[in-house]
């Protein structure tokens, strides 16, 4: 045997043993899984509450609008079903000590740098609102079947997140990067930069994203490996305006990276777009990365994921407030460094912890993250990210709303802060307050294609 086959028969064997080692670590068995519904959720939280009941226990006492909210059906309003509540107490810059051990760094951090202005509401911590029946039963099977495989990525999983009891980081990631969400999201959004001298840049989107992982029509059989298909178009501002990203996104993000075209008017043509994913700035500005979108998106691969376990953090929760009609995007973003917060709601919640560190050889302008998952939906809810000296640059947030017509969380706005150059962005502010379309569009997977970005582009 010569050496370069003995090389490449020793790394064929090890990267083998390493994907049997991941999915042998991956299945939890039926006795953990028969916990979900007892003594856990049907999505995998803990059911109980916290010692000093802070945190209440899981209720799920509704499935969709509660019977004291009159919700008008997909492209409505939603209205606030806890809106004659007010804030239990106020976190400031000067009482933060008090209530450090539930802060992330990051929320520590921009109560030093904005002492006058940032501050933390802190209200009732509710656990009332039950996924649909769909997920519950694909979290279910997917506790019994989902394996980890190298990557990391997943198989025998579908439509929610995999590992509903996680034994590791890598799960946990995927536990985020797949939770189920909107199958169809069409709507008009503004993202915005506020400079540290008050200065704004704006852009105006057009999203439309099919959500393959998330249709109640697919299957595991049916669903082909593909997770999510996206177009983006730009409408202002006018010299970016028509600009079009077509794309694809696949279960298994490392064996298949996304796939994406773009359309520039100026040059009336479709190419591709091989930077759509990992570091590349994008948004407002460049202001943020792609695999920070929802806090962290795409493919895993360049970290070491690691779970750090739980805790109980003052967290976004049902912010709702945020996108009443009454509320305008000049009153959102009054204040520098931060979304104003008189419009923010926090809740107490337990979270895991989630850490990430670049591999050696590997590259991105965060060298570690630290991510904080709310139990009961998967989703990250905070993120805190250091640069490749290890200085503490940027705190994000990511609000959400339980949407009635689709019996889930959604994903509201994104907000991005550069602690060191004291600007911050927001992402999917509506335009007019006018909310997304969930789950009603007619768009089909024959819409996500390079052909048809060059037919729109030719209007």
């Amino acid at each position: 045997m010569t050496l370069r086959s003995h090389f490449l028969l020793h790394t064929a064997l090890a990267a083998a043993l390493l994907g049997a080692s991941l999915a042998a670590q991956a299945k939890v068995g039926p006795e953990q899984a028969a916990r979900l519904g007892q003594d856990l959720t049907p999505m995998g939280a803990e059911k109980a509450g916290n010692a000093d009941g802070s945190i209440p226990a899981w209720s799920g006492q509704w499935r969709g609008a509660p019977p004291h909210v009159q919700f008008a059906g997909p492209g409505a309003v939603y209205p606030d079903p806890y809106a004659d509540e007010k804030p239990l107490f106020v976190i400031t810059a000067e009482n933060m000590a008090q209530y450090a051990d539930n802060l992330s760094d990051g929320q520590q951090a921009l109560l030093k740098r904005y002492p006058s202005t940032f501050k933390i509401p802190v209200y009732p911590s509710h656990r009332d609102f039950r996924y649909d029946q769909k997920s519950e039963e694909y979290i279910k099977h997917n506790a019994l079947n989902a394996e980890l495989i190298d990557g990391p990525s997943v198989k025998n999983a579908f439509g929610a997140s995999p590992f509903p009891v996680p034994q590791n980081g890598n799960e946990l990631i995927l536990n985020h990067t797949m939770q189920g969400r909107a199958a169809k999201e069409e709507a008009a959004y503004l993202q915005a930069v506020n400079y540290a001298d008050g200065n704004k840049v704006f852009e105006k989107v057009n999203y439309k994203i099919y959500s393959v992982w998330s249709d109640p029509g697919k299957s595991l059989d049916t669903l082909g490996g593909m997770f999510t298909h996206f177009l983006l178009t730009t409408l202002e501002p006018v010299r970016k305006k028509g600009e079009m990203v077509v794309g694809h996104e696949f279960v298994n993000p490392v064996g298949n990276p996304r796939q994406a075209w773009m359309y520039a008017p100026g040059q009336r043509r479709v190419r591709r777009a091989p930077t759509v994913g990992y570091d590349s700035p994008t948004g407002a500005g460049g202001f943020r990365v792609y695999d920070e979108d929802r806090l962290f998106n795409g493919a895993p691969d360049r970290y070491e994921w690691t779970l750090k376990g739980k805790k109980e953090l003052y967290i976004p929760y049902h912010n709702y407030r945020l996108d009443d009609p009454s509320v305008t995007t000049e009153q959102l973003l009054a204040t520098n460094g931060h979304l104003n917060p008189d419009h923010m709601r926090y809740e107490k919640h337990r979270v895991w912890v989630l850490e990430a560190k670049l591999k050696p050889n590997s590259r991105h302008i965060y060298a570690k993250r630290v991510l904080y998952l709310d139990e009961d939906s998967w989703a990250a809810v905070l993120a805190d990210n250091y640069d490749s000296r290890g200085q503490f640059w940027r705190t994000n947030m990511q609000t959400s709303i339980y949407a009635y017509d689709m019996q889930r969380y959604h994903s509201r706005l994104g907000v991005y802060h550069d602690l060191i150059a004291g600007s911050y962005m927001v992402d999917r502010l509506l335009v007019d307050q006018q909310p997304a379309l969930l789950n009603a569009s007619s768009f089909s997977e024959s819409d996500f294609t390079p052909s048809n970005l060059r037919k729109l582009g030719t209007r």
